[in-house]
């Protein structure tokens, strides 16, 4: 039988590459997308896409509203988004508890599919100061997982998988180039419109297009 895997998927470049690796794995993948609120909704038009064009076994879309509690300039339009470049230190596009949350669910869906294998797209080399997107974090949340579910205390392990952790955007971009990513089909933007068009000039359109350049592949970006 195919391995079953539960892949975090936001629409983004890193999670349709994190994706792509995952299938070329083996996995059977079930795609997860979460709608908390964020002022980027034409990611989630992006993730139906990229999921299709993949092929995946099932992709789910939860409705959750972090825009209740604000504290994020991704979830509250009283904080503007940075366009004047990369800063160091957690910026205020961090959302607070947001990778903790949704990798909670992925894990409880997981269990039910009877999936050991979760993907996600956290990268710690272009990853913008948050302190979820850190390796020890990540090893953290496997550790729990194992000692926090039925499936862990009954031998079968689960792991979680950060495929692009030590990559940086450039190598990224190569890897899903190789295995056929269409990258035309994701939005990274912080403050894209309603037609996935990107700003060009919040920090995740940065780290974006000095990828592609680096990466000596044309970017696909539609910019306004």
């Amino acid at each position: 039988m195919t391995q079953k895997a539960v892949v975090l998927l936001s629409g983004g470049l890193d999670s349709a590459t994190t994706l792509a690796i995952a299938c070329a794995a083996g996995f059977d993948c079930y795609c997860l997308s979460f709608d908390y609120g964020q002022r980027h909704r034409a990611e989630l038009t992006a993730a139906v896409r990229v999921a299709a064009a993949q092929r995946t076994a099932a992709h789910r879309t939860i409705t959750l509203d972090l825009a209740q509690f604000g504290g994020s300039a991704l979830t509250d339009t009283g904080i503007a988004v940075p366009v004047d470049g990369v800063k160091p230190g957690i910026p205020v596009t961090y959302v607070p508890a947001r990778n903790t949350i949704m990798l909670s669910l992925a894990l409880a869906w997981a269990e039910v599919l009877e999936a050991r294998d979760i993907f996600v797209g956290i990268n710690a080399v272009d990853y913008s100061g948050y302190p979820d997107c850190r390796p020890e974090y990540l090893a953290a949340f496997q550790t729990m997982a194992n000692l926090a579910t039925k499936a862990g205390v009954e031998g079968q392990q689960l792991a979680i998988h950060a495929p692009l952790i030590d990559l940086s955007k450039a190598s990224i971009i190569r890897r899903g180039n190789f295995l056929g990513v269409d990258y035309a089909l994701t939005v990274s933007c912080y403050q894209a419109d309603e037609e996935g068009r990107a700003c060009g000039v919040c920090d995740s359109c940065r780290l974006r297009r000095e990828g592609f350049e680096a990466a000596g592949i044309p970017d696909p970006t539609r910019y306004r």
